[in-house]
């Protein structure tokens, strides 16, 4: 799916099969970029990478260092370098209270959207210093539940309150070796992932009430994620929010 030899710019996106993922990957691709596609259903990768010779699919589960030492490695081989990772790999997990939710459903969530995310970053930091010119950027998918969960998804909303974690302690380490790290936060963009939780037919609110709530295109967050790619390498950002207009987000239930 890939031409062999340098590209002008490479980024490794994580989750590319399907909804913000795919729709990034795209974006990225349309705009020059060499893109390695990471995610466990080949079949998906395959769709998102369909018409785009500069696609490279890697089937890869974030769970398993193994398989994310591969991913980096075929990258590394096909184009000399990473110079962005888009670590959006996540699941929403269970529907549950603290003292409902099972030790084997807690730990599955944190395994993909937070021990997921700290293996790539690991991997993308450990190419970005060896490589030449060093540096290269970071940009995590987080939620806006990083900053206001919804009722019952306590292992999402900590998954997502750690990422900023490793965000900020990417960022301020990586600052020696030209590294940033920033982090997306988007609220109720139209993705498979809103289904499950009825944001289209009535999501659960903080009152126990339902309500249907406002979403917008997948589009509109790519292009958020594609302009904080594009900074110059003088320039990090650290945070950006992007939800649906009028969605109960501030002042939530």
């Amino acid at each position: 799916m890939s031409n062999t030899g340098k590209a002008a710019r490479v980024a490794v996106v994580t989750g590319a099969g399907s909804g913000i993922g795919r729709a990034v990957a795209r974006l990225l691709l349309a705009d020059g970029y060499a893109v390695a596609l990471a995610g466990r259903r080949e079949a998906h990768l395959l769709e998102t990478a369909a018409g785009h010779q500069q696609a490279l699919p890697v089937t890869c589960d974030v769970t398993r260092p193994d398989d994310v030492e591969r991913l980096f490695d075929a990258v590394r081989q096909r184009w000399g370098r990473v110079d962005v990772l888009f670590n959006n790999a996540g699941v929403f997990g269970p529907a549950a209270g603290v003292d409902e939710i099972s030790l084997e459903d807690w730990n599955a969530t944190l395994a993909v959207n937070l021990t997921g995310s700290m293996l790539c970053a690991a991997a993308a930091v450990r190419a970005m210093k060896a490589q030449d010119p060093q540096g290269g950027r970071i940009i995590n998918n987080g939620s806006i539940s990083a900053h206001s969960p919804r009722p019952r998804t306590v292992a999402y909303a900590v998954t997502k309150h750690a990422m900023t974690g490793l965000t900020k302690s990417i960022e301020l380490d990586g600052r020696g070796f030209g590294i940033t790290c920033g982090q997306i936060d988007i609220g109720n963009t139209a993705t498979e992932i809103m289904d499950t939780i009825g944001v289209g037919s009535g999501a659960l609110q903080a009152d126990g009430s339902r309500r249907v709530e406002p979403t917008f295109p997948v589009e509109d967050a790519a292009r958020a994620v594609l302009m904080m790619a594009n900074m110059p390498p003088t320039a990090s950002v650290g945070s950006v929010v992007v939800t649906a207009a009028g969605m109960p987000f501030i002042g939530r239930g």
